[in-house]
This record gives C-alpha cells, sequence and structure tokens, in this order.
C-alpha cells in the first residue's frame, strides 16, 4: 500500500507540533489528513508510517490522536498490543478512554490477567471506569476464573451506579456464568428489574456453558422477545451438550418465525447435522448460504466441508476445499479429519503430505487426525516423524489425548515397545491411557502384561471402566486363558457392578468357543440380558470352523443371516465348515446364492510401508510398478519353502480347481505379496511390518513363520484380530488365533 501524505504546510494545524500536551479545538483534528489515513492501513508497516506522520505534526501530544493510534491497534486485524503499550506510555496523562483501549486489548489477548493490571492503574491514576470499562474488566475476570476480583468490580459496578447498564449487567451475568457461579449470576438477573434480551440471553449462556440445557430452555422459553442472540445461544447449547436432534428442531422452530440466521447460528447448525448425518438439511444450509451472499465466508465453507465429509459425501467436501483459494489451517483440519472419519486412510496422508508442501504447519487438530491413520495403515515412520514433532512441539501440553493417540498409533504399527515407552514417559496417565495401554497388550497377546497393568491401575486408585474390562477379556482371549476370563468376567460384574456389554459376551463367547467349550458358549449366550448380535453369532460361527463343528455351525450361521442377511462373509465361514466336512455340494449352494445374490466376499488386502509411502497389495495383484520383481522373489520364496517342506493346505480352496491351480492361488495371498515386496526393498535383517484387513489364513501363517526363518527376518502381522509377532521360525500366537 502507498501512502500519500499532504503537504504540511497546506494544513491548517501544522503549528500543533511546537505545543507540547495541547487539545485543540476536536473539529480541527477532525479534518487532518492524517486520520484518514489510519483507515487504509493495511499491516502495522503502513500504521507506522502513519504514527510517523502524527508524531511529524505534533498529533501525538493530543489526547484524540493518541485515542484513535490506541484504538487500531487494539481494534484492527493488523494491530499490535505490544505496539499499543508503548504508544500508551508516551502520553504524560492517560485519559479513560485510552485505559478503556488497553483494557480492551488484554480482555481479549491471551493475558487477560493484565487487563486486570491495567484497570487497578487507572483507578489510581484517578480516572474513573464507565460503562465501556466494565464489560471488558468482566470479561477478563471470566477467562481467568477470578471470583473474587469479580466480586470486587461488581461493587464499584454498584458503586457508579451501572447496574441498570444492559451491557454491564450482562457482563455481570457472564463473569459469573464462567467462573461456574450459576446462583450468583441467576441473583444478579432476578434483582434487575429491567430484563431485556440482552440479559436473558447472558444467562441462557451461562446455562449452556454449565450444560444446564434444561434451565437454559425454560428461561428461553419465558423470554418475551428473542432476537437470533438469543436463539443461537439456545442452538448452541443443545450442540454443546450432544443433544443435536433438539438443535435442529429449534432451528427449525426458528426459521418458522421468520428470525433470519447469523453465521454463528449456521456453525452451530452445521455441526449439528455432521454430527448426526443430516445431509438433506446440510444441502438446504449450503444454498442459503450462497444465496445469501456468504459463500466466500471460510468458517461456514470449514463447517460445509466438515459437515459433508462427517456425512459420508466426501466427494462434494473435497470439491469445496479445492474451490478455496486460500485455505487456512481449520481448512486443511476437516479435511483430513473427514477422511479419517470414513476410514478414507490413504487420503488422509496425502491430503497431509500435500499441507506439508505448501508449507502449512500442523496442529494438535491436525495430529490426532493422522495417527489413526498412520496406525491404521502401519505408517510407522510417519507415526515416529509425528511423535519428533510433537515432542518439540507439545512437550508441555496438558491434554494427553496426544500421548494416548501415540500409544495407540504404535501399538497398531507393531511397536509394542515404543508404546510402552511413551505410556511410561506421560507426566499423567488417565483412564484413557490405561484403557488404550491394555487394549495395545492384548493385541500383540500380552496377556500376562496386560493383567499386570490392570492390577497396578487399580492400586494406583483408577476405577476401570467398561473399555478396561473389554481390553483385559481380550487379553485373555487371545491367549485361550478360559479360567482368568471367567475370573475377570465375573469380578467385574460381582466387585464392579457392571452390567456385561456386548463387547463383555462376545469375548467370553469367543474364547469358550475357541476352546472347544460350547456348551459353556451356548449356556452364556441363552443367560444374556441383551439379545446377541451379529459378532456373537460369527464369533461361534469361526470358533465351529475352528473345531469343525458342523451342526452348531449351521445353528450359529442361521442366527446370523437373520441378522446380517447380506454379509457375505458369514455365509463364506459357513462354506469353509462345509468344505472341511468335505460337503460339496452345500459349498456349491452357498457359491451359487452369492453370485446370485450379487455378494462378494470383502477382498484381502496387505499394506506394507517403505520409506514413508504406504503400498497396498490384493490376492494376485499385478498392479503395482515393481511387480515383476515381486513376483520374481515370491517364485523363489515358494521355492525355498517347498525345500522347508512347506506343503500348502487347499482343504478350504474352491473343490472344482486342480491342486496345483490351488497351490498357486495361496501362494498370491496379498500378505505373500506384501512381504515378498517387503524382501526386495529393504536390507538384509530389516524388520517387515505388514497390515492385513482380515484374519490371516492357516497357510500364510504356517509359510510366514518359514520365511522368517529362512530369510532371518522378524515379521510383524497385524490382521483383523491381532498382531503376529514372526521371528526364528515361529510365532507369538502359538498358533492360537
Amino acid at each position: 500500500m502507498t501512502l500519500s501524505f499532504s503537504n504540511p504546510l497546506t494544513s491548517p494545524i501544522t503549528i500543533l507540533h511546537f505545543l507540547p500536551n495541547s487539545n485543540p479545538p476536536y473539529k480541527y483534528l477532525q479534518t487532518h489528513p492524517s486520520f484518514s489515513l489510519l483507515s487504509k492501513c493495511q499491516n502495522m508497516e503502513d500504521f507506522k508510517k502513519v504514527h510517523s506522520h502524527f508524531i511529524k505534526f505534533g498529533l501525538h501530544n493530543t489526547q484524540f490522536a493518541l485515542s484513535k493510534l490506541l484504538e487500531f491497534c487494539v481494534t484492527n486485524p493488523y494491530g499490535d498490543l505490544s505496539y499499543a503499550l508503548s504508544i500508551f506510555n508516551t502520553a504524560q496523562d492517560p485519559n479513560h478512554i485510552m485505559y478503556n483501549m488497553i483494557i480492551r486489548g488484554y480482555s481479549l489477548s491471551e493475558s487477560p490477567n493484565l487487563a486486570i493490571d491495567f484497570y487497578e492503574r487507572m483507578l489510581f491514576s484517578g480516572n474513573q471506569p464507565n460503562s465501556y470499562t466494565f464489560p471488558f474488566i468482566l470479561k477478563s475476570c471470566g477467562k481467568i476464573m477470578d471470583t473474587q476480583m469479580g466480586k470486587m468490580i461488581h461493587g464499584h459496578v454498584f458503586k457508579v451506579g451501572l447496574m441498570c447498564d444492559v451491557y454491564v449487567h450482562a457482563s455481570l451475568i457472564n463473569m459469573y456464568a464462567q467462573n461456574g457461579e450459576m446462583d450468583d449470576a441467576r441473583l444478579v438477573f432476578d434483582k434487575s428489574s429491567q430484563r431485556d434480551v440482552v440479559s436473558f440471553t447472558a444467562l441462557i449462556n451461562g446455562y449452556a456453558l454449565k450444560g444446564r440445557v434444561g434451565d437454559a430452555r425454560e428461561l428461553f422459553d419465558k423470554m418475551p422477545v428473542r432476537d437470533v442472540v438469543s436463539w443461537n445461544a439456545m442452538i448452541s447449547g443443545y450442540v454443546q451438550v450432544g443433544r443435536f436432534e433438539e438443535a435442529l428442531v429449534l432451528f427449525e422452530e426458528m426459521r418458522n418465525v421468520n428470525v433470519t440466521p447469523s453465521v454463528s447460528t449456521l456453525l452451530s447448525v452445521l455441526s449439528a447435522c455432521a454430527r448426526v448425518g443430516e445431509l438433506k438439511l446440510g444441502n438446504w444450509l449450503r444454498s442459503w448460504i450462497d444465496d445469501h451472499g456468504l459463500g466466500a465466508n471460510i468458517r461456514l465453507v470449514n463447517a460445509l466441508i466438515d459437515m459433508y465429509a462427517k456425512c459420508g459425501d466426501v466427494k462434494t467436501a473435497r470439491m469445496l476445499f479445492e474451490d478455496l483459494v486460500e485455505k487456512d489451517l481449520v481448512s486443511w483440519n476437516v479435511m483430513i479429519g473427514g477422511y479419517t472419519h470414513t476410514g478414507n486412510y490413504k487420503e488422509t496422508l496425502a491430503v497431509f503430505h500435500r499441507m506439508q508442501q505448501e508449507n502449512m504447519d500442523p496442529n494438535d487438530v491436525t495430529l490426532l487426525s493422522i495417527l489413526p491413520a498412520c496406525g491404521h495403515l502401519g505408517a510407522l515412520d510417519l507415526g515416529k516423524w509425528i511423535h519428533a514433532y510433537i515432542g518439540k512441539h507439545y512437550q508441555h501440553l496438558q491434554n494427553t489425548s496426544l500421548w494416548n493417540s501415540l500409544i495407540n498409533m504404535y501399538t497398531k504399527c507393531g511397536a509394542i515397545v515404543a508404546a510402552k515407552q511413551v505410556f511410561q514417559g506421560m507426566k499423567s496417565k488417565t483412564l484413557a491411557s490405561y484403557n488404550v495401554m491394555i487394549s495395545g497388550l492384548a493385541m500383540h497377546g500380552n496377556a500376562y502384561e496386560a493383567l499386570e497393568l490392570f492390577r497396578k491401575m487399580t492400586e494406583e486408585g483408577m476405577k476401570p471402566d467398561d473399555i478396561t474390562f473389554v481390553s483385559v477379556l481380550s487379553a485373555i482371549n487371545h491367549s485361550g486363558l478360559v479360567d482368568l476370563g471367567r475370573e475377570y468376567f465375573n469380578t467385574m460384574i460381582q466387585s464392579y457392578k457392571f452390567t456385561p456389554k456386548l463387547q463383555h459376551y462376545g469375548c467370553m463367547i469367543d474364547l469358550l468357543g475357541r476352546a472347544g467349550k460350547f456348551d459353556e458358549a451356548m449356556a452364556m449366550i441363552e443367560s444374556m440380558e441383551i439379545k446377541p448380535d451379529g459378532a456373537i453369532w460369527g464369533s461361534l460361527l469361526g470358533s465351529c470352523r475352528i473345531h469343525k463343528n458342523l451342526e452348531l455351525g449351521e445353528y450359529a450361521a442361521k442366527n446370523l443371516f437373520e441378522l446380517e442377511p447380506e454379509n457375505p462373509g458369514a455365509y463364506v465361514l459357513l462354506s469353509n465348515i462345509y468344505a472341511g466336512a468335505r460337503k460339496w455340494d452345500k459349498v456349491a449352494l452357498i457359491r451359487t446364492f452369492l453370485n446370485d445374490q450379487g455378494m462378494k466376499k470383502v477382498p484381502g488386502c496387505t499394506s506394507i510401508e517403505i520409506d514413508r509411502v504406504v503400498h497396498e497389495f490384493l490376492a494376485s495383484d499385478i498392479a503395482h510398478p515393481r511387480s515383476n520383481e515381486i513376483y520374481k522373489m515370491l517364485d523363489e520364496v515358494d521355492r525355498l519353502l517347498e525345500m522347508a517342506g512347506h506343503v500348502p493346505d487347499t482343504s478350504e480352496v474352491h473343490f472344482e480347481m486342480d491342486e496345483e491351480w490351488k497351490e498357486e492361488k495361496l501362494n498370491q495371498h496379498s500378505e505373500k505379496l506384501a512381504i515378498a515386496f517387503g524382501l526386495i526393498s529393504t536390507k538384509p535383517g530389516t524388520t517387515l511390518r505388514i497390515v492385513k484387513n482380515l484374519r490371516v489364513c492357516g497357510n500364510c501363517h504356517v509359510a510366514t513363520k518359514l520365511i522368517s526363518k529362512i530369510f532371518n527376518r522378524e515379521i510383524i502381522a497385524r490382521d483383523r484380530n491381532r498382531f503376529h509377532h514372526f521371528k526364528d521360525g515361529s510365532c507369538s500366537c502359538l498358533d492360537y488365533w
């Protein structure tokens, strides 16, 4: 910006620079060209030029001019509070307007306590606080939770006779509400003879802030007149406590009485739509925003991106994201978070990499979306980079969520030692921290470590919740410890008075079923106070496959089909039981049924991270750029496996194939392709980490044990249920999975 300055000789008041501390007539100051230049400043560099112009003409000695300079520094988006303070300190006798400006600036800053310091300086200077002072100083008391100071200022308000001022009155209510003193807030409200919409809204906001939406709604319904701010307070209150449906109903009422929504209204309603998947209303809001010329408001566009992504329409979300000329950090966060929310983890990482290329630094919100994607894909190298970034930028963060997410990421990437190191290094641990660590140990089959951590947690006075017991029972289940399973299940009910949920029953029935204790498993199912879900019948069906229990398998399948008639995995499991019993006619019937219904088995997919890039493979995949090298290595692997005496078990492969073709299909499973790629892409001795979306099959499990020995590699594999650590020809699961 180029600033144009008038010739000082043409100005009627150039003599001002000879008059220290002068306050010339207001009408002369108004006409001075320097003041019009203030409104044209687009940054502090421009402002400093204007300031020097003020000094040149002696305007800096007038209180009016100093107040205008302070106003820019405090209220303008390009302002600088520290520069405002330096201007304030040049005034020999600051007036109440100058004090008010500095108090306002600090009340809106990250140092609201300094506003109180300036308020005290103002009193000592002999300047009287006024109706402009109190709203900002009371805001500061609310931000720093200083009720005592707030009550003292309440006394000052009473003393100077401003209790009837609408905004001061509302600020008192807000201050008490922010400090959790709702009785005092209500007392201020009740004692007022002038309860206008501002006072009502202040108290409604206070109740909503404390989650007391019932009290807020009661007050809202009593309001004689409601403006858009009142509606916003109530709608926002419902959203804050998770009562999203009621927020949307109230918004509909607001529309019916022809109150035009504000940006704040739209942000709250879009958030509610995102949480309940209300895409129809979300589409209407998008049209309304465009029709009313708000399509360039980045806060609204970000909220729309979030809403569309959370509702599953990531295509529209991405289109809105790409249409943004300038993306702020929130834009990147909602797009990244949307992909994570919908399970598009590769897109999550792709957008994050692009964010880095555009030099946008992530914050803790970004990282909380990236870490689950790393964990799901097994992207350990990127996860380690994020850990280092957190250590550098968020080491002293009080919120434990990031550290809990790190633990979860490491456990899901197979780095259980690193997960334990993060857990042990945490200065303060919450119940969620213990839960995620116990769950991680469970996934890796470390049952006794998980139980020891549970014991330590309870000894430290931490009370477990139902999630804790899901993790504990899962750990026991993965190790097949039936007696301990019964013991902890009963402890949960009798000692902690928890009513078992489906997940708890699921762990126990899977444990009993895989141990072949079908009578006990069925007795538990029949005694359940809640109806068994598909996961429980699926677990029992899987156990029947292991133990070749055809009769019970058919019964479990019947119940599973009733609950999940379109789940192809259930039919495939039953087909495998029939194949094990060599009932090929029934295998054929199931295959025909699946084909007729258009149901397809979820394809097996395995991923492996090499040099911070995640590579995915399907069975018999030839899409990878290094496919020729991969299959050449796979042939070498198969040759060495054959020399080691490995014979593939073809009993569960489609019966009409000949044996040679069956073996070839088994040898091209996705996990074997990923391992072959890992072998050609890393140095000898490097640990390979793979992630599969389904349960690892028996053939691949046996083959991977041998590969770990033949190639002297540790191979850490995560399947749908647990981790397998293959080393020196054996697996950590001890062939129990």
